[in-house]
């Protein structure tokens, strides 16, 4: 007799209870037991009257409240017109991942229990309860193995698509590209620093279409990994081979084995982003600092929300630098919870700026370069758009990691049909592209409405712009929001020629040049 169907089914807030769920999976299928891993806002809970294995992974939030992708389960399951027999067929068990420093300790899981016996479920065993505070602790997922000296071969690096690849790159396979020039487009006076960066994509088997987007993996500083050894006692070129605990689980496709903690620190651990609660709650777990390890479990609790809030996302005080305010905890983290403690390092999107048509085995992008003050010393400063500002092709050969996606702007292909952009600062990057690749192909009826601050400061592709209106191929309608008193924006002037775009709209059919020019806004 065939052994019964498993489904393992969680419900959290955060990635614990579905690593925890894909593990009893894996154990499931390695002791050969068919089994589904699902979570539950994507489960129809209606089905469940007809499994008859089933394991439920579940936290609990707030004041002994259900996680959100959890809510719509819990109001089925409790409906009281339910029958007693509704589960009557189904084996059960019951794992919470909880904290015992909370009032409502794992409270989720034990009512879920109870609710599954009223409904006729048959419990494999009493409702487990998992504890954060366990002086067992957590169990990393990978286990670091520092290596005594260099491999005789093979060498670090990252994992790249190269010229004449078959593969396309991808973010496991990312393609190196060569950054040809770093241009700062707006005036030496303008507050923001906007780059225009240009790539050479040739060989890489890269294509792409107006409305897509290219991805950039950025690295920390080197100051900042400098810093993030420091603080933990590492040595940047210690190498080491990334082990997983369990099996079936595999290594970041992006670390190259072996690794070094410096190409680790740069780039993979995200270690200027802002942390999480779960980042305090494992870090707690680490402490062996009694007044740090106090704190920390403040930041925490339930009641410590408001405090964490203020000293943490208010400011935007980022890992690295609660880990300098936290020495003690810092030195004292074992590198094997390198990889929990501290989330990877996620690619950054950017719309491409320019056509292949015009600008053949070229990509272009525009980046405004995040920098702003909190009343923390040091100003926030965005990773990639700061990484990239940083980078100098005149200085050396540069290359940077990037792929390309499908983007979620279509463009109409039959020439006769307008468009009508609308694309203040460096939101007009996408549109620059489209409208670079309809003019090649002859396609006329751009409309085009651009806001920027001044004129001359950061009036993007000006000339380009001109050029495109004199050979008619573009109607410009600017609106720069800083030049007279009253602040004129791209709705302002989508009003004032309201009734030529309601014209565009209904008729699909292009004004002549000569009905262009003689309208007045």
């Amino acid at each position: 007799m065939p052994s019964p169907q498993l489904l393992v089914l969680f419900g959290s807030q955060t990635g614990t209870a579905q690593d925890v769920s894909e593990r009893l999976g894996r154990e499931a299928r390695r002791r050969r037991l068919g089994c589904r891993v699902q979570a539950l806002d994507s489960y129809p809970v209606v089905n469940l009257i007809n499994e008859p294995l089933v394991i439920f992974v579940c936290a609990t939030t707030g004041q002994g409240d259900p996680p959100d992708n959890m809510k719509n389960f819990w109001g089925f399951i409790f409906r009281k017109n339910l029958p007693s027999t509704a589960l009557c067929q189904m084996d059960f068990a019951v794992l919470g991942l909880g904290d015992s420093s909370y009032a409502k300790f794992n409270f989720v899981a034990k009512k879920l229990h109870r609710r599954l016996l009223q409904l006729g479920g048959s419990a494999l065993l009493p409702v487990c309860l998992g504890d954060d505070q366990h002086e067992l602790g957590l169990p990393s997922k990978f286990i670091l193995l520092f290596l005594q000296e260099a491999p005789s071969t093979g060498s670090e690096g990252q994992r790249v698509a190269h010229p004449g690849s078959q593969e396309p790159p991808s973010e496991s396979k990312p393609f190196l590209a060569p950054m040809i020039s770093n241009q700062r487009v707006t005036g030496p006076s303008h507050f923001q620093d906007v780059r225009l960066i240009e790539f050479d994509i040739l060989g890489s088997g890269i294509s792409f279409a107006a409305g897509d987007v290219v991805l950039i993996q950025p690295s920390n500083s080197a100051a900042h990994v400098q810093r993030f050894c420091q603080v933990l006692g590492l040595d940047p070129d210690q190498l080491f081979m990334l082990q997983p605990r369990e099996p079936d689980v595999s290594s970041p496709t992006r670390l190259p084995q072996p690794c070094s903690m410096r190409h680790l620190v740069s780039h993979y651990l995200d270690i200027a982003s802002v942390p999480r609660r779960s980042f305090f709650e494992l870090l707690a777990c680490l402490s062996l600092h009694e007044l740090e390890r106090e704190k920390l479990l403040e930041f925490s609790s339930a009641q410590g929300q408001e405090e964490l809030f203020e000293y943490c996302n208010r400011p935007r005080r980022t890992i690295l630098e609660v880990l300098c305010d936290f020495p003690h905890t810092a030195a004292a983290i074992p590198p094997d919870y390198l990889l929990d403690l501290i989330p990877a390092i996620r690619p950054r999107a950017f719309s491409i700026a320019s056509s292949l048509l015009i600008h053949p085995s070229r990509l272009q992008i525009l980046v405004a370069v995040v920098q702003f003050q909190t009343r923390l010393k040091e100003p926030r400063r965005g990773l990639c758009s700061s990484w990239l500002a940083s980078l100098d092709p005149g200085q050396g050969p540069v290359r940077v990691p990037l792929w390309v996606r499908p983007g979620s702007l279509a463009f109409p292909e039959t020439p006769d049909t307008p468009v009508i952009m609308v694309g203040p600062g460096t939101g007009v990057a996408p549109f620059r592209a489209a409208i670079q690749e309809r003019v090649a192909q002859g396609q006329t009826g751009n409309f085009l409405f651009f806001g920027c601050r001044w004129r001359d400061q950061d009036f993007y592709w000006e000339s380009e712009w001109q050029e495109l209106e004199k050979r008619e191929c573009l109607t410009l309608i600017p609106a720069f929001s800083r030049e007279q008193e009253q602040k004129v924006y791209v709705q302002h002037r989508l009003r004032e020629l309201g009734s030529l775009v309601w014209e565009l709209l209904d008729h699909q059919a292009m004004p002549s040049p000569c009905q262009r020019t003689s309208r007045k806004p």
